[in-house]
């Protein structure tokens, strides 16, 4: 039996018959998990990430996500699989697929090397639109630096939220020196920005004066 991604777990761009812009009906998920006398190799049975959350929370992980983030659990695990399972010569993306359920636990069915890469491809290309979202947000004036400050203390609290569900231990010092550098970061962003927008040399919101070559 073949079954697709449905609901809120299926890619934008599915077909809902089951088959891609080009018709090829192999980009689907692939119910085989329950062979039992499937080899599973070594490095996925010692893949530990996701050990705290099964599929009975599966719902409750979609709506989180749903809630503060543009991706769908399926496109989350895939991406954390996709990065885990990357050589010299690309992502195994068969291997992602045939252990799916092996590797994430609220991951029912296998997946076929299109579907991983269908995922893989709808993560990336929301996190671009997300990325230049956020930016242009930085850029533009559109919040104070204390706004804007609150918006990068939620959205990597947010983030790390999922590092820790996926098993990462985050040490409070790491943590915290994270923070840190990424508010720096983001000061220099709504500075530089400032500079772009307007040509007096000082930044007439927060006087802050920039040279000619900056």
């Amino acid at each position: 039996m073949t079954e697709t991604p449905s609901g809120d777990d299926a890619p934008e761009n599915a077909d809902p018959t089951g088959t891609d812009a080009a018709g090829d009906p192999s980009v689907t998920a692939e119910s085989g998990s329950d062979d039992p006398d499937r080899d599973v190799p070594e490095d996925v049975q010692k893949y530990d990430r996701f050990k705290k959350i099964d599929g009975s929370t599966y719902d409750r992980a979609n709506d989180f996500l749903r809630e503060r983030t543009y991706i769908t659990a399926r496109e989350w695990a895939i991406a954390r699989l996709c990065a885990d399972f990357r050589t010299e010569t690309g992502v195994e993306m068969t291997k992602i697929g045939e252990n799916l359920p092996e590797l994430v636990p609220f991951m029912t069915d296998t997946y076929s090397p299109q579907a991983v890469n269908q995922a893989r491809a709808s993560f990336e290309e929301k996190v671009r639109k997300a990325g230049a979202t956020f930016l242009y947000g930085a850029m533009c004036d559109f919040f104070t630096a204390e706004e804007l400050d609150d918006v990068m203390y939620e959205a990597t609290e947010v983030a790390k939220f999922l590092l820790e569900v996926e098993g990462v231990d985050l040490a409070v010092e790491d943590e915290l020196e994270a923070e840190d550098r990424i508010s720096s970061v983001m000061r220099d962003v709504r500075e530089q920005s400032a500079a772009l927008r307007h040509d007096e040399v000082t930044c007439p919101e927060c006087g802050h004066e920039f040279e000619a070559g900056d």
